[in-house]
C-alpha cells in the first residue's frame, strides 16, 4: 500500500502519457505543469484567504487545461513536432511557476485542502482512491468510446485516419488538454501532499510517466497500448525505487538505471515489431 500510495502521482501521469503515445506525440511538459498547478493550487488555499476548497482545485486544473490547449493547438494547427513544442512549454511553465511563487514555496495551507492528499478512507489513502478513479476511467473512454479508437487510429496511421473522415486535429488537441488537466490534478495532491506549492517540484515527473507506460507496453511509435500495462509499470517503478532507497543507492544511479530500463523496454518494443 506505501507503493501504491508513491506512485499515485506517477501513475496518474503515466495514465495521461499513455493517451498521448498511443496518438503517436510525446509531452515533456507534464512536470513543469504539475508545478505550475501546485503553485496555483496553493495560493488559492492559503489559510488566509479562506476561500472555499473548489476555487483552488478548479484554478489547478483550468491552468493545467489551458496549458495542454497551447500544447495541442501548436502540435495539431502550428505544426511544431510534439517533443520542440512541449520541451519549449516545460522551460516556459517552470519559469511561470517560479515567477509566480517569487522562487519560493507558498506555506500556510487550509487543513481542508491538505486533507485531498493526506486523508484516508477505510484505512486506504486518498491518493489511491484518486490513482484507480482515473484509471477506471481511462481505460472506459479508451475501451469502450469512438473517441478512444480514434485516438488509436491516429497513431496507427494518422493519413488514413484523416482520410477516413476523422478529425485529427481536433483529437490531438483534446488529448494534450487530457494531459494537462491529469497534470492539473496531479498538482493539486502534490501541494496537498507536501501541505505547499512549490515551483521546484515535478522534475524528472515525464521521465517517470515514460518509463511506466513503455515499461507497460505502449509503443513509442503510436497505435499500441493499454493501460492496465501502464499501471503495472508505473508498480514496477515504485517497487525498483522503493527497493533501491531500501538499499541506500544514490539517487544519480537510480536515474542511471531508470535510463537503461526505458531503453530496453523500447528495444524489446522495436524487436517485437520486427518479427511481425
Amino acid at each position: 500500500m506505501n507503493v501504491i500510495k508513491q506512485m499515485s502521482v506517477n501513475g496518474i501521469m503515466g495514465i495521461a502519457m499513455t493517451f498521448v503515445l498511443i496518438l503517436g506525440g510525446i509531452d515533456l511538459s507534464v512536470g513543469s505543469l504539475i508545478a505550475l498547478t501546485s503553485v496555483c493550487a496553493a495560493f488559492f488555499a492559503r489559510q488566509s484567504l479562506d476561500l472555499p476548497l473548489i476555487v483552488p482545485i478548479a484554478v489547478s486544473l483550468l491552468v493545467g487545461v489551458a496549458a495542454g490547449a497551447i500544447n495541442g493547438f501548436g502540435i495539431a494547427y502550428v505544426g511544431i513536432s510534439p517533443f520542440i513544442m512541449t520541451l519549449a512549454m516545460m522551460s516556459c511553465l517552470r519559469g511561470l511557476a517560479q515567477v509566480l511563487s517569487n522562487g519560493s514555496p507558498i506555506f500556510g495551507l487550509s487543513k481542508p485542502f491538505n486533507g485531498i492528499a493526506n486523508g484516508f478512507v477505510l484505512g486506504i489513502p486518498n491518493l489511491v482512491y484518486f490513482l484507480l478513479v482515473i484509471l477506471v476511467i481511462g481505460i472506459f473512454v479508451l475501451r469502450k468510446t469512438v473517441f478512444g479508437k480514434w485516438v488509436y487510429a491516429i497513431g496507427g496511421n494518422e493519413v488514413s485516419a484523416r482520410l477516413s473522415g476523422i478529425n485529427t486535429r481536433w483529437i490531438k488537441v483534446v488529448v494534450y488538454m487530457g494531459s494537462g488537466l491529469l497534470a492539473g490534478v496531479c498538482g493539486v495532491l502534490m501541494a496537498s501532499r507536501i501541505t505547499s506549492g512549490s515551483p521546484i517540484i515535478g522534475v524528472g515527473y515525464e521521465l517517470n510517466a515514460i518509463s511506466a507506460a513503455v515499461i507497460g507496453g505502449v509503443s513509442m511509435s503510436g497505435g499500441t497500448g493499454n493501460l492496465l500495462g501502464t499501471l503495472i509499470g508505473a508498480l514496477i517503478i515504485g517497487v525498483i525505487q522503493n527497493g533501491l532507497d531500501i538499499l541506500g543507492v544514490s539517487a544519480f544511479y537510480q536515474q542511471i538505471i531508470q535510463g537503461l530500463i526505458i531503453m530496453v523496454a523500447v528495444f524489446l518494443d522495436i524487436k517485437s515489431k520486427s518479427r511481425i
